[in-house]
């Protein structure tokens, strides 16, 4: 006569465990797909509302990036004095500067729109700041150029302020980044599925 094993309370836990752990997969609801259609008009509208953050973006900057001054030779050019040159730099962190705070304020802004958290609105986020500094720099070197207009009458030897330039492709590069590093770290925070967006 065979003996039929006795199960222990160590293996009716386990086998209890193991079928409540199955049926909470089973009862899980599925995770929320990405909305496309429903998100694509809003997000057309934060892009657009951001690029337009250029024109305060390369006012404020005209009105804090240093002039260089420098000097007319004989030939003709403009050459900065000593180390004058170094503003060339100064120029290219204000504007890093600037549009990095204003990354962060645009992440933190469009986070509050709880119904449209998601992909789409970070993309159309990040579109919207590579227009923005683009916008932001081709506006602040005109505003500046006007500000410090270079005479007819020079001569050489003579001293001028230069206006400030944006001639390196760098300054595009903070406000999408920051934009996208801000948002995914408030979504990462978050921790829901949905970003919390059936919450509101």
């Amino acid at each position: 006569m065979s003996e039929q094993p006795v199960e222990g309370p160590e293996e009716k836990y386990t086998t209890d465990r193991d079928s409540t752990a199955w049926w909470q997969l089973r009862t899980r609801p599925p995770r929320p797909a990405v909305v496309f259609g429903a998100d694509l008009l809003p997000a057309l509208s934060v892009l657009s509302l951001v690029t337009l953050l250029g024109f305060p973006l390369g006012w404020i900057w005209s009105r804090l990036a240093p002039p260089q001054e420098s000097t007319m030779t004989r030939q003709g050019e403009l050459v900065p004095v000593l180390v004058e040159s170094y503003h060339r730099f100064d120029g290219v962190a204000v504007f890093l500067l600037l549009s990095s705070a204003c990354g962060v304020l645009v992440a933190a802004v469009a986070w509050q729109l709880r119904g449209r958290r998601g992909p789409v609105l970070l993309v159309a986020m990040v579109l919207g700041s590579l227009l923005s500094t683009w916008l932001g720099m081709r506006l602040g070197t005109s505003f500046a150029a006007g500000m410090y207009p270079v005479p007819d009458t020079l001569r050489p030897g003579d001293l001028v302020a230069v206006a400030p330039r944006l001639d390196t492709l760098v300054g595009l590069l903070g406000q999408p980044l920051t934009v996208a590093l801000t948002y995914g770290l408030v979504a990462s925070w978050n921790g829901l599925d949905d970003l919390g967006r059936r919450r509101g």
